[in-house]
């Protein structure tokens, strides 16, 4: 029957009406709501005609409301195999059973969801098919004017039922028809519209067609509120998500997102050892120490000493202090736990401090061991001294705190980290108790730079004794950092491939540290022959003041092929002095004055190639007399000099003290320039040699600045043995003390493992 009524002929339409209006009062409900012509447009499908056959079964005797059960006990209808009807079992049953719930077990966690899911996914198409057969505008639609003609001219009318104020239902007295309606502008103008038409048909108003007001849930409206529905179900799921938050220790979204990144290294993962870090023999002791401490505590205990529970390395960029973290992983042969400060900061508020609290668990699960935290600074930098708010970033660093130095302190974890500002720290995270050690990495010396030149070249390829280049590399790179003299290792390697060489030759090391120092070499810049001509007479200039001067460094060479961002540059070697005298800085000032002098003697104009020059000399008559007290008028006291990018605040000098700053700065370049206009106009004939020689060959080196010049008049070291004089030996002190010889081994488990000695008899 049900099929038959899903052909869309008017004739089934009605009878089904008719059925339904011969059953119970609930039936009518479902004759006002329910309309299969609504239906129209669907596809038709046994599952469907199985559901309406159901309800129209229902409608007739409610008593077989048991049959909504859907077993597969109704009697085959004709023109249909049952075998075609699906079996929906909705009992729960063991696994494979039913309708296909294949092998798995119901207690499956997977499962549990896909069904959850399944479930939800039926009962909201349910839900929206449901509200659209009922809620939607059922029966057919007609004008005012039908409504005058055929129902309330005829007397057909019942009453009529205005439906959210926007359409009318025309309920008819003894009809089997489905209802109908019509749409409305407003209820006032249908009421007066009904009330004329009533009039003119001479109702008398008491048999004046009654008019109910009623509200119903319209589909639209379920249409507009399902973003707003959905949009509630996704947080209800992200909140069933996130239930572990609480709970579980590493369970739910953003528990996962509190938990901490820090990961125990594995040594066999690391490729760097202690045989790989050179340049910083002291930072080296100090760490293995630390591991001492923790492998033979007892070295150290029995002498009353305790356990330091951290220190910090500090140092300029690129000197190795995460190198030597890598290097005590590889080595420390106890377990070596990493993490990077910036893994301590998130959006979240919380994050922070639960990361450093998850942090310290997992380490003192693994005690005895090593914490190291790179890039400290992230997370430990000084909190607010106004006390004007309270950022995530102060949390996490007062979590820090407790951990390092609280009431639920371990002494056997000990913690390293690594920063190059250690300026920016907190005073707290500083003091003993916390950090008791500051370990500072500086940049190298020659014999630090000879045995890191040594370990890079260990692995390149040349027929040149690397012992002697490690120690000729090392007297050309004063002030590199082993940073650089990796990558001029590696520039050097590069320079020899790009020339499809055998082996890797002096001239790539040379070629190298020039890449590294003044840049790229830019051949195709094209630089007119005026210009070319200033920037030659300004390089000789340089090169000939540095020559005549007695406190400048020695020359190495000279160059007008543009590099990086400059034109031309003058290469010099510089002195590794930790002692600067004011001859020391006059001299200094004088050679980089001498390209500006040379254009002024030899154009009589000056162009905007000194602008380096010029600021570096500023800096220098500055820090002279504001921070070295180097000056007569000013006197010895000493100013902070503002650092690019800080904020200038006040000055903690008077308006008259920096008056006189500023004269005392003009008057010592002033003195400076004409020094060197003195040199140059002396040396005028040279200055126009070297000129004339870098226009031809473009490069200059130290013996040609000999052939052309002659000998410089004063002393000067060049080589590594010159530098090292005096210094004891000339290669870099590597000795360990006597307690560190066996700094990463345990002795006590080595005492009760070791066999008894051969000479003593064994005991029973």
């Amino acid at each position: 029957m049900a099929h038959r009524l899903l052909s869309y002929n008017r004739k089934f339409h009605n009878v089904l009406w008719k059925s339904l209006s011969k059953c119970s009062p609930e039936n009518v409900w479902i004759q006002r709501h329910l309309d299969l012509g609504t239906l129209r447009g669907l596809q038709t499908s046994p599952v469907l005609i199985d559901i309406l056959d159901r309800l129209v079964n229902i409608a007739k005797d409610p008593k077989l409301s048991s049959r909504l059960l859907m077993s597969d006990d109704k009697p085959n209808k004709k023109g249909l195999d049952k075998s075609a009807w699906p079996k929906l079992n909705l009992k729960p049953g063991p696994s494979g059973s039913g309708g296909g719930s294949g092998g798995g077990s119901s207690s499956d966690p997977e499962r549990n969801d896909w069904n959850i899911a399944m479930a939800a996914s039926a009962g909201l198409t349910v839900l929206l098919l449901g509200a659209f057969l009922m809620y939607s505008r059922s029966g057919q639609e007609i004008t005012w004017k039908d409504f005058l003609n055929n129902y309330l001219s005829k007397g057909a009318v019942e009453r009529l039922e205005v439906v959210n104020k926007k359409f009318v239902r025309v309920v008819s007295s003894g009809s089997m028809d489905a209802p109908v309606f019509f749409n409305i502008g407003s209820v006032d103008s249908f009421e007066r519209s009904l009330e004329n038409a009533q009039l003119e048909l001479n109702l008398d108003p008491q048999h004046y067609v009654p008019v109910v007001y009623t509200t119903e849930l319209e589909m639209s409206k379920l249409v507009q509120a399902l973003p707003t529905l959905l949009m509630i179900a996704f947080f209800i799921i992200i909140y069933r998500k996130s239930v572990g938050f609480m709970g579980k220790a590493r369970g739910g979204l953003f528990n996962n997102m509190t938990n901490s990144k820090a990961k125990v290294v594995n040594s066999k993962d690391i490729d760097v050892r202690f045989k790989d870090v050179a340049g910083c023999e002291e930072a080296k002791i100090e760490i293995m120490e630390f591991v001492n401490f923790l492998k033979n505590p007892q070295q150290y205990t029995n002498l009353g000493a305790k356990i330091p529970k951290g220190a910090i390395l500090t140092g300029p960029p690129g000197t190795g202090k995460t190198l030597l973290a890598k290097a005590t992983a590889g080595e420390a042969n106890v377990p070596f736990i990493s993490v990077s400060g910036s893994e301590f900061l998130e959006l979240f508020v919380g994050v922070g401090p639960s990361r450093v609290r998850d942090m310290f668990k997992l380490a003192r699960e693994k005690a005895p061991c090593i914490l190291f935290i790179d890039e400290i600074d992230a997370v430990g930098r000084k909190r607010s001294q106004r006390g004007i708010g309270h950022s995530e970033q102060e949390n996490t660093l007062n979590q820090l705190l407790v951990e390092m130095d609280g009431f639920n302190t371990s002494s056997n974890v000990v913690v390293l980290a690594a920063t190059n500002r250690i300026d920016m720290l907190d005073n707290a995270l500083l003091r003993p108790g916390r950090f008791d050690r500051q370990i500072y990495v500086p940049k190298p010396d020659i014999k630090g730079r000879s045995s890191i030149f040594k370990v890079h070249l260990a692995t390149l390829k040349t027929s040149l004794d690397k012992d002697e280049l490690s120690r000729k590399m090392a007297a050309m790179t004063p002030g590199f950092t082993g940073a650089d003299i990796a990558n001029v290792c590696n520039e050097a390697a590069l320079i020899a491939a790009r020339t499809l060489s055998d082996d890797i030759t002096i001239k790539n090391f040379e070629a190298a540290i020039e890449r590294v120092i003044a840049g790229l070499e830019r051949k195709t810049v094209v630089l007119q022959p005026e210009e070319k001509k200033v920037v030659a007479y300004h390089e000789a200039g340089h090169a000939i003041a540095g020559w005549f001067l007695k406190n400048t460094e020695p020359l190495v060479k000279v160059s007008i092929i543009p590099r990086g961002q400059a034109l031309g540059y003058a290469q010099v070697l510089p002195r590794e002095m930790h002692l600067q005298t004011k001859e020391d800085i006059f001299d200094k000032m004088c050679q980089l004055l001498g390209g500006r002098v040379a254009e002024e003697i030899f154009f009589n104009r000056i162009t905007t190639g000194a602008q380096d020059d010029l600021r570096k000399i500023t800096q220098i008559a500055y820090a002279q007399v504001m921070e070295w007290g180097m000056n007569d008028k000013v006197g010895n006291v000493s100013f902070q000099m503002p650092q690019p990018g800080d904020f200038a605040g006040e000055k903690p000098y008077s308006e008259s003290t920096a008056q006189l700053i500023d004269a005392e700065v003009r008057d010592i370049i002033k003195r400076a320039h004409d020094a060197t206009r003195e040199i140059l106009t002396k040396h005028k004939k040279d200055v126009e040699k070297v000129a004339e020689h870098l226009l031809k060959q473009e490069v200059l080196s130290r013996d040609d600045m000999v052939n052309l010049v002659g000998k410089r008049p004063f002393t000067e070291k060049t080589t590594y043995e010159e530098f090292v004089e005096g210094t004891g030996s000339l290669e870099e002190n590597t000795d360990i003390p006597v307690g560190l010889k066996d700094w990463n081994k345990d002795k006590s488990s080595e005492g009760k493992n070791s066999p008894p000695p051969k000479d003593s008899p064994a005991t029973s």
